[in-house]
């Protein structure tokens, strides 16, 4: 016999109705969310430390700009093109993360690819630049701004290499057909972590392909002169 309590004659309690609960893929999906803030805040203090020591070792005499004549950077062109590819990415997985939120299974996979792909031909261009780096006999070791040409951008793409295999394992189980409702919670990480390292690389473009002049006026705002 049940008593008014909740409970029945055997001391025991019966679990709530099912809709006073948060399913299982919801908890998930926050505990998710959580996690991915608490690494981006890592990744932040990261680069922001990484910045720093640029923008010090700058002030040293022996550092020689990468943007002088004849220099790799004194045509930002390449790195421009790699720009918009990495920013076409975001925009693709941001239309995958609203297509996924709708249930528009074709959009959703078609901007979840692209912006794989788009990632991947960033990282592409990214080694060519390199490539030329090399060509042109900047190697790690010649140049103090070499070194940290190499670092941030290596470092960058690090990370976005790591997204790439969250996004492919994201991708088979697109192909297993998973439903989208369960998809949807990760494409939304895709979408903001790929948003986040856009964000990087646009800081870390801007401030490569800067002058002395400006490092200079950031190290005084900074207190480091």
């Amino acid at each position: 016999m049940k008593d008014t309590a909740g409970g029945d004659s055997g001391g025991r309690w019966h679990q709530p109705p099912d809709d006073t609960r948060a399913p299982d893929g919801i908890d998930r999906a926050k505990t998710a969310k959580v996690g991915l803030r608490v690494f981006l805040g890592v990744v932040t203090s990261l680069f922001f430390l990484l910045l720093l020591a640029f923008i010090t070792r700058s002030q040293v005499a022996d550092w020689q700009p990468l943007t002088e004549p004849l220099a790799p950077l004194a045509s930002a062109r390449p790195l421009w093109l790699n720009t918009i590819l990495l920013a076409l990415g975001s925009v693709s997985l941001q239309w995958a993360r609203v297509a996924a939120r709708r249930g528009a299974l074709n959009g959703a996979t078609l901007g979840f690819a692209l912006g794989g792909v788009f990632a991947i031909a960033f990282l592409g261009g990214q080694l060519w630049v390199w490539k030329q780096f090399v060509d042109w006999g900047y190697f790690v070791s010649g140049n103090p701004a070499n070194s940290f040409f190499y670092l941030l951008t290596g470092v960058h793409g690090l990370h976005l290499l790591g997204g790439l295999v969250a996004w492919s394992r994201v991708g088979a189980r697109f192909l297993r057909r998973v439903p989208l409702s369960q998809l949807a919670p990760v494409v939304e990480l895709c979408a903001i972590y790929w948003h986040y390292l856009l964000g990087v690389w646009i800081v870390l473009f801007a401030l490569l392909t800067s002058t002395p002049e400006t490092y200079e006026n950031i190290a005084a705002f900074c207190g480091l002169r």
